[in-house]
């Protein structure tokens, strides 16, 4: 007679506390050569199986067992073999259509068959309900266990791509994996600048020689999910809510924010493509609003309006003749030249001391107003205890002080990156500027490149009657305003004519890395003391500045 074992496992505490499945294999292989049954074919499944697999495995069996004829099914107990209703009535329909089949619980000494006696039946019927209440028992205590997890800030589940798992049992955290962390962190990065397609993306991260823990490629559909998990940012994300993480954030919220923006914009991101246009997606009609079609004609690229809306503008404009109006942007927001650049790299180091002082002032009253939020807590939990205050009231303060705290242990994390930062920042976008013109006109510059390049200056470009109108960002309008004046000052200090200063510019926090958001937070006294103190007031009159606010 045939026959087919089924082992199984649940739990990590099962299998190593004797209920393993070549130790169930073996307790059942020598039942069935005690009982002369020869075996068709061993199912089993390990604990790591997910709820799916188990039942399309179970459903395998059941159909196998059909269609062979194999009248015997070898388990070692009830609850090894089913753990819910679904699956019992699947077993008692299986054995009523044939009084020859037959299920084996070898270590419980119970067979059940059609034609089983009362109290058998009642057994096999309580150990059904015992498995049942077995599992939903331990579904509750994974799900407190999770709660838990989540409430100690950490995530109760794998990391996602760029974190690893470290510790022991029960003390298991996730920490930054320095092999895959810097390639989420690109990523995100190339996601936001608009320049890369999900597609893109997903050929970048496999050609990286990142893997899932399965040993396979990180597939496009999975790529999407992780650009849309703020674990990376901080947070944890569990059953549609946001919890606060312990662990090391890889990229800032302002850049994760940036990522949704364009996960969610109507137009797709531009995929590869061997003869891609430069300008694709990134130049709009001055007529209409609509986009710029790109094609070649007689081996160069030429733009017109795809008349999107009822639009009168016809004409085709030439990729070089609008590259040679971008370079006079360049050069409006660039240095003079290198001396210019190491004049201000100067400046910004002498102004990095007065940051790491207004870092360290800040962090302190951070600090104290962190302190501040936690007795605040402890004596509302306090109040809650000694029945002073209602339910109600104190899960909403309750809340109200977490998010309060969240936000002060933010601002905490920023002020604590690499105090360089703020120096190199300023100082990568002034060399940026100046050399912007030579990187996009290099022959070894790719498409891509060009394209993250003109990212990075403006926000949007648009052409009427074959001019063009492009917009900074944000950075670099601030710069088109300052250069100009930058420029100008550092040709006075070259000549002597500055009696403030003698060949140098080292303003109290140099004017320059303010941004244009900043300004309008000040009134023109405190603007026009720190432009006074840097020493540009000493050639421009305060009239003249005045009116660029």
């Amino acid at each position: 007679m045939k026959s087919i074992i089924y082992a199984r496992v649940s739990s990590k505490e099962q299998e190593e506390t004797g209920y393993s499945l070549p130790s169930q294999e073996k307790l059942l292989r020598d039942y069935a050569d005690r009982k002369e049954l020869a075996i068709a074919k061993t199912f089993s499944i390990a604990e790591s199986a997910s709820g799916v697999k188990q039942r399309k495995v179970f459903g395998e069996m059941i159909k196998l067992a059909e269609n062979n004829k194999i009248n015997n099914i070898l388990c070692e107990k009830v609850d090894r073999l089913t753990r819910n209703l679904k699956e019992a009535v699947m077993v008692n329909e299986w054995l009523e259509e044939d009084e020859l089949r037959k299920i084996h619980f070898v270590k419980q000494n119970l067979i059940i068959h059609k034609n089983a006696k009362s109290d058998e039946k009642f057994r096999w019927d309580i150990e059904i309900i015992l498995a049942k209440k077995y599992i939903s028992n331990l579904s509750e205590e994974v799900k407190k266990g999770q709660k838990e997890k989540i409430a100690q800030g950490w995530l109760p589940t794998a990391p996602v791509m760029g974190y690893k798992t470290v510790g022991d049992k029960g003390h298991r955290i996730h920490v930054i994996d320095p092999t895959a962390a810097p390639v989420a962190q690109k990523m995100f990065e190339l996601y936001a600048t608009g320049n890369f397609s999900i597609s893109v993306i997903t050929s970048f991260v496999k050609e990286s020689g990142v893997k899932t823990r399965a040993g396979r490629p990180i597939v496009k559909t999975r790529i999407h999910q992780l650009l849309s998990d703020p674990f990376y940012y901080g947070k944890i994300q569990w059953n549609d809510k946001l919890y606060p993480g312990k662990h090391d954030p890889l990229i800032t919220k302002e850049l994760f924010d940036e990522v949704q923006r364009m996960l969610k914009r109507g137009t797709k991101a531009p995929a590869y493509q061997k003869h891609f246009p430069i300008f694709k997606g990134k130049i709009f009609c001055g007529e209409c609003g609509g986009t710029i079609t790109w094609e070649v004609q007689k081996g160069h690229w030429y733009g017109h309006c795809n008349h999107y809306k009822p639009c009168a503008q016809k004409k085709y404009t030439k990729q070089g003749s609008v590259e040679d109006q971008l370079f006079a942007y360049f050069s409006e927001v660039a240095p003079k030249n290198e001396q210019v650049l190491q004049w201000l790299e100067k400046a910004l180091k002498a102004d990095h001391r007065s940051e790491i002082d207004y870092r360290t002032s800040a962090k302190d009253n951070l600090l104290r107003d962190l302190e501040r939020i936690e007795k605040r807590f402890e004596g509302l939990y306090d109040d809650k205890l000694d029945g002073k205050i209602l339910p109600a009231f104190y899960e909403r303060k309750a809340a109200e002080f977490t998010e309060q705290k969240e936000t002060l242990v933010q601002q905490l994390a920023n002020l604590n990156k690499s105090q360089d930062e703020y120096y190199e920042a300023g100082y990568a976008i002034h060399e940026l500027a100046l050399k912007s013109r030579s990187i996009y006109s290099s022959p070894h510059a790719t498409t891509e490149e060009k394209r993250l390049l003109l990212s990075y200056i403006f926000s949007n470009i648009t052409i009427k009657d074959g001019e063009i109108k492009p917009e900074y960002t944000s950075a670099f309008e601030f710069m088109s305003k300052w250069m100009p004046i930058v420029n100008n000052t550092f040709e006075l200090e070259n000549v002597g004519i500055n009696t403030n200063e003698k060949g140098t510019f080292v303003p109290s926090r140099t004017i320059l890395l303010r941004t244009m958001d900043e300004f309008r937070t000040l009134n023109w006294s405190s603007i026009e003391n720190e432009l006074r103190f840097s020493g540009i007031l000493s050639f421009f009159p305060s009239a003249i500045i005045q009116n660029q606010f």
